[in-house]
């Protein structure tokens, strides 16, 4: 399917690795010329080599920066002043029980996960509202309804980014800029493996992920961790045309976890 992406500039923040670099790379395989970011050129260079890898003629950019720090989004904004998409994927996550979470942490979590997408928004909005088109999103997590008792505080997160992408959808109503959100399941992305490494005791990979949807995730109708790139195919289509009539919404790609219809 032809996204019509072709001679749109699209920013993915947090884009080196995981589910950031599949986005990366089904939009630069869609023709978008894309923004990689990180916080080191090295993992820029790493992650450009590898969508290369895919697609020889993709057209690539970086930034090297924090953007969950003020400062590294002005800097962003005057390297690349207008983009056409941009997708709020940064973030951290980690294991840790709710009585052991200082305050540091939860702030921490925020700036990361919340403030970043706030701040990146905030500077890209406006022009696509001027424009007449645009595409926002805001990668959450089922972890967003389904507050996961070993982290709390990420949920937490994940419920804000939902909370702000209908809000700024509404801002948008009767333009052509649109603001949705994505909420991926358990995904085997790279800071899974991490994840994975704190809870498993040693465990395989293998008898950890059936341990993991039997106790932990047993509504999961995959059963099985996702892949980055069955994230990237949804959020490659949400930043394209065809999906205008799409907006204000929170869509899932959870594998099933959440029960609700709705």
């Amino acid at each position: 399917m032809d996204l019509k992406l072709i001679n749109t500039c699209a920013l993915v923040s947090g884009s080196t690795k995981g589910i950031g670099l599949a986005i990366a790379t089904a939009l630069a395989g869609e023709g978008a010329r894309v923004i990689v970011t990180g916080r080191s050129e090295a993992s820029i260079a790493a992650a450009q080599t590898e969508i290369r890898q895919s697609f020889p003629v993709a057209r690539l950019e970086g930034f090297t920066g924090d953007l969950a720090e003020s400062a590294a989004v002005i800097e962003l904004v005057k390297q690349f002043p207008t983009v056409d998409i941009l997708v709020n994927n940064l973030g951290i996550y980690e294991p840790k029980a709710f009585e052991e979470i200082p305050d540091e942490d939860w702030l921490r979590f925020f700036e990361i996960n919340v403030m970043s997408g706030v701040r990146l928004a905030r500077a890209y909005l406006p022009q696509m509202k001027q424009r007449n088109w645009g595409r926002v999103i805001f990668i959450s997590s089922e972890s967003a309804i389904q507050i996961p008792t070993e982290m709390i505080h990420y949920g937490m997160t994940k419920t804000a980014q939902l909370a702000i992408s209908r809000g700024l959808a509404e801002t948008c109503t009767g333009t052509g800029v649109t603001v949705n959100a994505v909420l991926p399941g358990p995904t085997r992305s790279a800071g899974v493996e991490t994840f994975v490494a704190a809870l498993s005791a040693g465990k395989p990979f293998e008898e950890f992920e059936r341990e993991f949807f039997k106790n932990v995730r047993p509504t999961s109708l995959l059963q099985r961790f996702a892949a980055p790139e069955e994230v990237a195919s949804l959020v490659a289509y949400l930043c394209s045309p065809l999906s205008s009539a799409t907006n204000g919404a929170a869509l899932r790609v959870d594998g099933g976890v959440l029960k609700s219809c709705f």
